[in-house]
């Protein structure tokens, strides 16, 4: 489990594509330059929101590898030596929950289509999948390329506003996010189960 507060930037050194042993899907594996210290392989790491497993401890960063299921449902397939990404370990149970409660379990991919900056923030309109759409609620939490974000408005259907401080911009790959950028989303977890709840007893 996570809390969307991104604890470092990383940076993909390598990415290898490769099929593994009795598996339909092709997979890949990714080197990712990070300053953590004390990793150990099992860990789990949420690579921009999404929750991957550290299979080796290499200077200086980790590898991950990603399976097909998972290339379905994010933009890592994209991923190139260079890219940017936000990360975060796992939670303890002693950290405080500083974000909200995030799975690392990406939902699908939103795109950025609206920019402008207000006093010293700067709000985002992401297009988002219809299921996470049905889970968000104002002021309520989302989670943006790993980045727990508080949703400002609902500006039309279908999309979701969001308003980053100057500390977020700063501090993870959303600052420079341009219209028309994609992005792995995570709609609230509890909203999710209100839902599903919801749809049982009616």
């Amino acid at each position: 489990m996570f809390t969307g507060i991104v604890s470092a930037a990383g940076r993909v050194k390598a990415v290898k594509r490769e099929s593994r042993v009795g598996s339909r899907l092709p997979g890949l594996t990714l080197t990712i330059a990070a300053p953590y210290r004390g990793l150990k392989r099992g860990e789990s790491i949420a690579v921009s929101g999404a929750c991957l497993t550290v299979e080796k401890v290499v200077k200086g960063g980790f590898t991950v590898h990603v399976i097909g299921t998972t290339l379905d449902r994010t933009l890592i397939g994209d991923y190139a030596a260079g890219r940017r990404v936000n990360l975060e370990r796992a939670l303890k149970a002693s950290d405080r929950l500083g974000g909200h409660i995030v799975q690392g379990h990406v939902d699908g991919v939103a795109r950025v289509v609206a920019a402008a900056d207000r006093d010293d923030a700067r709000l985002l309109d992401l297009e988002v999948p219809r299921e996470v759409r049905e889970v968000t609620v104002p002021h309520g939490s989302i989670t943006v390329d790993g980045v727990s974000l508080t949703v400002n408005a609902l500006p039309a259907s279908g999309a979701v506003q969001v308003s980053l401080i100057p500390y977020t911009r700063t501090h993870t790959t959303l600052g420079s996010a341009p219209v028309g950028d994609r992005d792995h989303v995570e709609g609230d977890v509890l909203g999710k189960y209100v839902k599903a709840l919801c749809r049982t007893n009616s």
